[in-house]
């Protein structure tokens, strides 16, 4: 692990470099609040399983991902890509801009846009697979089991879930009703199809066997 300033959030050591705390500030600007407190939890999270298992990686570059994963996730979404990489491209902006060098900005690219796929990013580097590891245990409650219970009811506490599954839920619901072609490939494919009257989704059956080439 990179060597760094830390700060205690909610009982977890995190980088407190002033890298961290524009990513902080970005996050609180571009997210509603249950969001914001989505972003921050699933960081420290991550930071926890990194601590709990002893994974070395670089805390900063962690943190950018985890934070800034979510920053185009709002019924505001437009497309023309998935939220996913349109959020990764602000997210290496911001890193670049920062004065990043290309691999770490290449990481956080990748931790987002890959934060929703964890059948891919729970096995690349680690900083990706533990930005996707604290994603998905706040979400879905992948691997609950691994933190204590006391101190992610503490990282609840400072950071309350404010109705995540209903405002989760209407926003991918939202992206499925105005943008579908950005969701046939990902989870939010799951609430168009159950929740989202007349979402369809082609097949890939049919783009194989309809793919303008002779046998």
């Amino acid at each position: 692990m990179i060597a760094m300033e830390a700060r205690i959030v909610a009982g977890i050591s995190v980088p407190g470099t002033p890298l961290v705390g524009r990513a902080i500030d970005y996050a609180r600007e571009a997210c509603e609040p249950y969001l914001f407190n989505h972003v921050m939890r699933s960081w420290l999270f991550a930071a926890k399983i990194a601590e709990l298992q002893n994974i070395t990686h670089d805390a900063e570059v962690l943190a950018v991902g985890a934070l800034l994963h979510d920053i185009t996730l709002n019924e505001r979404f437009a497309g023309p890509r998935r939220f996913e990489v349109e959020a990764a491209d602000l997210a290496r902006k911001f890193a670049t801009e920062a004065g990043l060098d290309g691999r770490r900005a290449q990481l956080i690219w990748d931790s987002v846009a890959l934060n929703s796929t964890p059948s891919i990013g729970l096995y690349k580097e680690a900083e990706i697979a533990l930005c996707t590891a604290g994603i998905c245990f706040d979400v879905v409650g992948l691997k609950y089991s691994l933190i204590p219970s006391s101190e992610v009811r503490a990282i609840i506490a400072e950071f309350p879930r404010l109705g995540m599954k209903k405002n989760m839920t209407a926003c991918f619901c939202h992206i499925a009703k105005t943008q579908p072609e950005t969701t046939y490939d990902n989870f939010v494919r799951d609430f168009g199809e159950r929740l989202v009257p007349g979402y369809s989704v082609p097949s890939s059956v049919d783009l194989i066997a309809e793919a303008p080439f002779a046998e």
